[in-house]
């Protein structure tokens, strides 16, 4: 399970009249859906929240949603922030069942664009998804998705097939879904150009 747990209570008043009492008395308003049950109304202490959020272990991750003695495992699905003060201002929560299927986008990092020898020609890294959406047991999110780019010449595609995913997790999209190219630049090309016009 989750390192992380949410100590929440029920809201009584909901609406916008609800969440600005919630937030006077120093919570964060929040909603908990999904699942066979009723969606309801909840909140956290502003300060507990803040402290889950920026472990950056909350959203996109299986938490533990306490309430009273009753516990139970949760994905937080979205939180807003406060446009002015950055601070939270809502949250969703969603009910799951431990090793169940979920959909859930991860964040896709880069590594070695210096070993890449399409980057290094003056080639360009053209990124299609910043996130990638994955079918995976909700006790199994990855934290990241990871790619290599050493050895990657320019016209490399870099294809959702292709990377090393645990069992049980899988792209949404399949095999062929883009995730990135090695592009040729407007002067690496011209200059390959040149170079054939020489030869």
């Amino acid at each position: 399970m989750a390192d992380i747990v949410l100590n929440v209570e029920v809201r009584e008043r909901t609406g916008t009249g609800g969440a600005r009492a919630t937030r006077a008395a120093g919570k964060v308003p929040g909603v908990l859906y999904g699942g066979a049950k009723d969606p309801v109304a909840i909140a956290v202490k502003s300060n507990e929240f803040r402290k889950a959020l920026y472990t950056g272990k909350l959203l996109g991750h299986l938490v533990t949603l306490k309430y009273g003695e009753e516990t139970q495992p949760v994905i937080a699905k979205a939180v807003d922030m406060h446009p002015v003060t950055d601070e939270p201002w809502h949250f969703d929560l969603y009910r799951v069942d431990e090793h169940q299927q979920i959909k859930i986008a991860v964040p896709v990092h880069f590594k070695n664009h210096e070993a890449s020898p399409g980057l290094k020609k003056g080639g360009t890294l053209n990124v299609v998804l910043h996130e990638l959406e994955l079918n995976c047991p909700a006790d199994h999110i990855p934290e990241e998705i990871v790619i290599d780019l050493a050895g990657l010449e320019i016209g490399a595609t870099i294809r959702a097939g292709g990377l090393k995913l645990a069992e049980g997790v899988s792209a949404v999209g399949g095999a062929d879904l883009v995730i990135a190219t090695v592009a040729g630049s407007a002067a690496s090309a011209s200059a390959e150009a040149a170079e054939g016009a020489e030869g």
